[in-house]
């Protein structure tokens, strides 16, 4: 895992442009705390920040190939899974290899393929490709889009990055939102539109995207997408085809030349895959580490409510002593957690959700001590079907995304003036009403599974996003990779058209992952309900944030009060308002600080 950086212009001079683009590389030195490195040439300037997990001495960027009088150069974050079948496959092409590193692969992959390389990937990743030759540049994107890429076109070139922080050192570019970038912050939250970098003129390779550049055009291409057929696997083939791809997709996913280890919540998702890692660990004569979260007086202060049913750690370690994982849980308090408020705000260059961002962070910054890269349970509800929305008339008919349908008090927080320009309602809609025009619904399908398979669509393409750039940034801050093999797209686009009443079997959501993961856990693990990533109940936390806002509040210079009505916020934050609770209190001050501290740090001009 890496950071990228690159400029290409078209009538300027690039090759003495050394500290500009030093600048941009060093703004994300955290992703790539090992190793940096440089290529210029009259066209192009490509920066590179390493985080060595495959191949120590080979793996070095940016990587060229050259030929007589041109140039290949490709700056490259993420880790291809099947990068070994590729060079089998190359080599009896005539290719020959002077590293043992998926990078290399991956140059050679698009000398042999062209563009339509990227459609022999399996794993996650983002990169640029300056072909020389063409006077070209390739922009690509994994699958899902685990790995970020962000781009801007500036004057005569175009610029881009793993992270917004990288174009915002450009002296080209400055810190400007407008009108839309206002209403995806405050209408949408953190779950921004994808494409959409909320910086003005700034936007994100879409996933499973690639984009070819040159001086007289952009070609913007999708190669791959859902795809909608009748599912004709019966459920004991169905059980034993996830199992299949899981096993594969772990073992793949094991690859790696640092310590590696597992997060584990105690949860299905995590412990699935713990299960088949740590056997794959045993069967190699190793112990598998893993980690969980917990907080300062969790068991005192635990309140069952309908997000979480019951306590993670006796759950954690049941599994961890069935599969025999040598296990660390991380304590937090909530004095550490207000401290670090900020630092996922920095990390995404966007404001955040807060707490349960701050906490993911602080345990990724522990398990670096110990590891370089851990395996994640992200997005199984995702790709599942596990929510309970997907069976909830309410949210199956709302006419905006479901994890929206309650949030519409924050539009009531903001200055007239700033609802009257961005239109928060409007703008909900019109973004959900493109989603569904973007949904492959299948020809057969009654009204309800035509709804639910639109449900899947927007947690797939629009939820799904946010909780990978907040694994990304999380992890990367504190250089630590984290994989997600759920989003093996292999196991995405199967999943995609099996009917909900089969991921559901059993009248449990994701009855069929629970099915498959028969044998690798307890029954009662395997049959315990979902339960939300943990948070902290203790008081102190939403005492701190409350605090905080009120000092905001009170200082005349905080650039956020513009777009507030303040005496509402005041009212929350001094208690007084019943019907807010303190949930919604900590998720609303956590949201509101975040946004004034962006404001704030990244002098960021609001053109309206």
């Amino acid at each position: 895992m890496c950071g990228i950086a690159g400029w290409i212009d078209w009538q300027e001079d690039l090759s003495q442009q050394q500290s500009i683009l030093k600048d941009m590389t060093d703004s994300i030195v955290h992703r790539g705390p090992d190793a940096d490195g440089f290529w210029f040439s009259e066209r192009a300037a490509f920066g590179h920040r390493r985080l060595i997990v495959i191949d120590p001495e080979g793996g070095k960027q940016p990587m060229l190939y050259q030929d007589g009088n041109y140039t290949v150069a490709l700056t490259y974050n993420g880790e291809l899974y099947n990068y070994l079948e590729l060079r089998d496959e190359l080599e009896t092409l005539g290719h020959s290899f002077k590293t043992s590193s998926d990078t290399e692969v991956l140059l050679h992959s698009y000398l042999e393929w062209g563009e339509d390389c990227i459609r022999r990937f399996n794993g996650i990743f983002a990169f640029g490709i300056w072909d020389e030759r063409r006077s070209r540049l390739m922009l690509g994107r994994d699958h899902l889009g685990v790995k970020p890429l962000f781009f801007t076109k500036r004057d005569n070139g175009i610029i881009f990055g793993s992270e917004l922080k990288v174009l915002l050192s450009h002296p080209k570019v400055d810190a400007k939102i407008d009108r839309k970038g206002l209403a995806e912050v405050f209408a949408l939250g953190p779950m921004r539109t994808p494409g959409v970098g909320v910086f003005k003129d700034i936007e994100e390779v879409r996933a499973g995207h690639y984009m070819i550049i040159t001086e007289e055009k952009t070609e913007t291409k999708q190669y791959w997408q859902l795809e909608s057929q009748e599912h004709r696997d019966d459920v004991d083939t169905t059980v034993s085809k996830i199992r299949s791809i899981l096993e594969d997709t772990v073992k793949r996913q094991l690859l790696s030349d640092m310590p590696l280890v597992s997060m584990l919540s105690g949860g299905l998702d995590s412990s699935g895959l713990t299960a088949i890692a740590g056997k794959e660990y045993k069967e190699n004569g190793k112990t598998l580490e893993t980690y969980s979260i917990d907080f300062v007086n969790s068991e005192e202060d635990f309140e069952q409510d309908f997000l979480r049913r019951d306590l993670d750690e006796p759950w954690v370690r049941k599994v961890s002593e069935h599969v025999g994982t040598k296990h660390h849980s991380v304590v937090f308090g909530a004095d550490k957690l207000v401290e670090n408020l900020l630092v996922p705000m920095r990390a995404r260059d966007l404001p955040g959700v807060g707490e349960i961002e701050t906490s993911l962070y602080l345990l990724f910054k522990e398990m670096k001590k110990e590891a370089t890269v851990a395996l994640s349970g992200e997005s199984a509800d995702e790709v599942f079907s596990g929510y309970p929305w997907f069976h909830q008339k309410e949210f199956l008919d709302a006419d905006v995304y479901p994890w929206l349908v309650n949030l519409g008090f924050i539009s009531n927080l903001l200055s007239e003036d700033l609802k009257a320009k961005i239109r928060p309602e409007e703008y909900r809609k019109e973004r959900f009403q493109e989603a569904v025009a973007e949904v492959p619904f299948l020809e057969g399908e009654d009204e309800l599974q035509a709804k639910q398979r639109q449900m899947s669509y927007m947690f797939i393409t629009r939820f799904l996003p946010f909780m990978l750039d907040r694994k990304d940034r999380s992890s990367m801050m504190t250089g630590f990779e984290v994989r997600v093999p759920f989003c093996d797209y292999r196991l995405v686009e199967y999943l995609w058209n099996i009917p909900f009443e089969m991921k559901s079997i059993d009248n449990i959501e994701k009855g069929i992952l629970r099915r498959a993961f028969e044998g690798y856990l307890p029954d009662d693990v395997r049959n315990r309900r979902k339960s939300a990533y943990p948070s902290t109940k203790d008081a102190a936390y939403l005492e701190g944030v409350s605090k905080w806002m009120l000092r905001v509040l009170d200082n005349p210079d905080s650039p956020i009060l513009p777009l507030l009505d303040v005496e509402k916020v005041r009212k929350i934050a001094e208690g007084k308002v019943e019907r807010i609770t303190g949930g919604q209190a900590r998720g609303l001050f956590d949201y509101l600080l975040q946004i004034n501290g962006w404001l704030e740090e990244y002098e960021i001009e609001i053109e309206l």
